[in-house]
């Protein structure tokens, strides 16, 4: 990937990302840690995270200037396991002034057809989750003037059909990161969002949509390619880093401008 960002733009910085092991939000955690911040890679297990916080490690072997990484297994939808991982967080650096919130549940279901267990596990997830890391990170996001990063979707915008459990909890997550950016602003605390569209480099992209209707949606998409993780990294590094020191309670869509033209998903 071509270098955008003049290096060491978020050096000193500490970020605490959920979901870091895996997915769009692996990719955040690297490109911030390319950027020079510390990550904390947070998940229920540690399967994913050693090997995501390896490869960081291993980078920042060779280029001091890179950030560090450090996994902590803990269940975003318990506030307690997440409030000591917070602390374990700045027991190994020092503070926490950054947190990415990515931690995600998805399938495919008819709205009839959906359980209120499924319904409920996936706002647990994303919406429970979400404030559970914002609410356990305040007294560190305010002592040292912080940011919340919140990964939301599109899937909102318009009806999405199968994803009503998905879009009740993203729709949820923008309104969390509205209200927060405007209470907690006092305190010098930036709450902003990131709203990507289809990104086909995930494994969700290859698990939950079939490759007909994949064709259709990269129709509708006015840039004509499909996202990449890449470029959801190079938002989080922009919304985290003083070049956007007043923007709050913003949710950046990415996504080529698909949802603007698209008038049905399947």
């Amino acid at each position: 990937m071509n270098k955008i960002f003049v290096d060491g733009i978020l050096t000193g910085r500490v970020a605490f990302v959920t979901g870091g092991g895996t997915g769009i939000t692996r990719g955040v955690a690297r490109a911030l840690a390319d950027a020079g911040a510390n990550v904390v890679l947070v998940s229920r297990s540690l399967e994913h995270l050693e090997p995501a916080a390896r490869a960081i490690n291993d980078e920042h072997v060779t280029n001091q200037n890179l950030g560090e990484a450090f996994a902590v297994a803990a269940d975003v939808r318990k506030f307690e396991e997440i409030e000591e991982a917070i602390l374990a967080a700045a027991v190994r650096f020092g503070k926490v002034d950054i947190v990415v919130n990515g931690a995600a549940g998805n399938f495919l279901c008819k709205a009839e057809e959906l359980s209120p267990n499924g319904f409920g596990s996936v706002v647990d997830i994303d919406l429970k989750g979400t404030f559970n890391a914002c609410r356990a990170a305040f007294a560190q996001l305010k002592e040292h003037r912080g940011q919340i990063l919140n990964i939301s979707a599109t899937l909102h915008y318009l009806g999405t059909p199968m994803q009503l459990h998905v879009s009740a909890a993203k729709a949820g997550v923008d309104a969390l990161t509205r209200n927060l950016a405007v209470e907690w602003g006092r305190y010098g605390i930036r709450v902003n969002g990131i709203a990507p569209g289809p990104i086909e480099d995930t494994e969700g992209m290859k698990r939950l949509v079939p490759e007909p209707v994949k064709e259709r949606l990269r129709k509708n998409i006015p840039l004509g390619r499909f996202g990449r993780i890449s470029d959801i990294e190079q938002a989080a590094v922009f919304l985290c880093s003083d070049a956007a020191s007043f923007i709050n309670g913003e949710v950046l869509v990415v996504d080529g401008g698909q949802w603007l033209s698209a008038t049905k998903f399947i």
